[in-house]
């Protein structure tokens, strides 16, 4: 959290903004993300000192993004009767894929929606093997050691005297 409070102070946006400006590639929220998780590693780097080029910095969307994704698109079908699954996936294969942590798995969910839209919808997705990562940065629940040396936690704090 203290992370997400730091982008947005420095790029001037809303956490809300700033995860919709990754969906749609937006680069001062792509350059805030990818600055701060430099910054684990190289504590000193400041912001102005940190401009990567255009094309260096990408965004990918895990499972559950594209099954979402996915799971929108084939629902336009129902509302537009010229719109047919085939079309929809057609337009999904040319893109999406490529902008997926796990293409192979964008493909099989499209073409599972474009055989049978209603019943691959209703079917469970299968499962991640163990140890697989459902995005490129995953998260982990476990305490990290700081990379900071201005905030230290309290177990690398030395012990104060008591006042009492």
């Amino acid at each position: 959290m203290s992370e997400a409070a730091i982008v947005q102070r420095t790029v001037d946006m809303k956490w809300q903004e700033i995860k919709e400006g990754l969906e749609s590639d937006d680069l001062d929220a792509m350059r805030g993300i990818v600055w701060v998780i430099k910054k684990r590693s190289q504590p000193s780097l400041r912001f102005g000192e940190f401009d990567p080029g255009v094309d260096e910095m990408v965004s990918r969307m895990d499972r559950r993004e594209v099954e979402a994704y996915v799971d929108n698109a084939f629902a336009t079908t129902q509302d537009d009767s010229e719109l047919t699954p085939e079309t929809v996936a057609g337009i999904l294969l040319e893109r999406l894929p490529s902008v997926a942590a796990d293409p192979e798995h964008a493909r099989a969910l499209i073409d599972a929606r474009a055989t049978s839209p209603k019943a691959a919808a209703d079917e469970p997705l299968p499962e991640e093997t163990p140890g697989e990562a459902t995005s490129p940065s995953p998260t982990s629940n476990e305490p990290e050691a700081s990379t900071s040396d201005s905030s230290p936690t309290s177990s690398t704090s030395p012990l104060q005297p008591s006042t009492s």
